[in-house]
């Protein structure tokens, strides 16, 4: 039983545009949970930038993406999308961990048909695997779940559209499906009409990338709601988390940089206060353990920090 999930794939069932923002870590998905979001996606692209300060071209260790991604699945309450890549080999590794996430209460899981090391869907030069070896992993993948017993929701993104056209991508997005993906993912497609031909096309949920939400990147930029009467299940939003630290980053410290004080005092729009940052990580819960449980000498009223 895996209660997330089960809310996911009722959510996603809408075919009403679900929004799933991305994050990078626990505290991005915090902030996508507070905000309201019914779901979390993990981006690899952000994992990438965060963990490493590097692009996302295959260089994260699965370890670390299973390790990141047990970090966020604890810390929030909604359902959690893993990215696993390319599924960390072939179609016994991508099973293998698909058994992980689950153990782990992941809600759901992208798995794309990209050559390895792969790249980020909005990126040139991708190339794309065998249709049937990408099937015989999605198949691997709904096998395992089944042999568990409990949910995931199997999302099987094929980027076979920037390389190989619009029929293509259709056609393998219904491959999967019928090897047991739950949703299928056209990465980077362009326009609304290959989006409004894409729903016709697949026999089953459809799932676009808004990228930012704010440039568009590759992917015209349609409100949620004219897709979802287009009868899109789900709108991911994966790089917008990691995109708006690296410009709050940089903007604060070349500002702090370029002060003639060196300090930017009055400056209260630059920064979450202390109270309400500490306030959101729960702060005030840890210190109410401390009096119910640790010795009173131990117990100073300070904040641990």
């Amino acid at each position: 039983m895996n209660d997330r999930a089960s809310i996911l794939r009722s959510a996603l069932e809408r075919r009403a545009a679900l929004v799933v923002p991305g994050c990078h870590d626990a505290l991005s998905a915090r902030a996508v949970e507070s905000a309201g979001f019914e779901a979390v996606q993990i981006s690899g692209f952000g994992v990438a930038g965060s963990l490493l300060g590097k692009p996302d071209v295959g260089l994260v260790d699965m370890k670390d993406v299973l390790d990141i991604t047990g970090h966020i699945v604890r810390a929030v309450r909604i359902p959690v999308m893993a990215d696993i890549d390319t599924g960390g080999g072939n179609a016994i590794n991508a099973a293998a961990i698909t058994e992980r996430l689950i153990e782990m209460g992941v809600a759901g899981v992208n798995i794309e048909d990209q050559v390895f090391p792969k790249r980020c869907g909005h990126m040139e030069g991708k190339q794309v695997i065998p249709a049937e070896e990408m099937a015989g992993k999605v198949r691997a993948m709904a096998d395992a779940r089944k042999r568990l017993g409990r949910d995931i929701v199997i999302n099987a993104r094929t980027d076979s559209y920037a390389v190989l056209g619009i029929e293509e991508a259709i056609r393998r997005a219904n491959l999967y499906l019928d090897s047991g993906a739950d949703l299928a993912f056209l990465d980077g497609i362009g326009t609304r009409s290959d989006i409004e031909r894409a729903v016709r096309g697949i026999h089953g949920l459809l799932s676009v990338n808004l990228m930012d939400a704010v440039t568009g990147v590759k992917t015209e930029l349609i409100p949620i709601p004219e897709l979802a009467a287009m009868g899109v299940a789900r709108v991911s939003i994966p790089v917008a988390s990691i995109m708006v630290m690296h410009k709050a980053l940089k903007d604060f410290f070349e500002a702090l940089r370029d002060s003639p004080t060196g300090i930017l005092a009055g400056e209260t729009d630059r920064i979450t206060s202390f109270k309400e940052y500490t306030a959101f990580v729960g702060l005030p819960e840890y210190r109410a353990l401390e009096r119910e449980y640790l010795p009173a000498k131990e117990n100073h009223g300070h904040d641990p920090c």
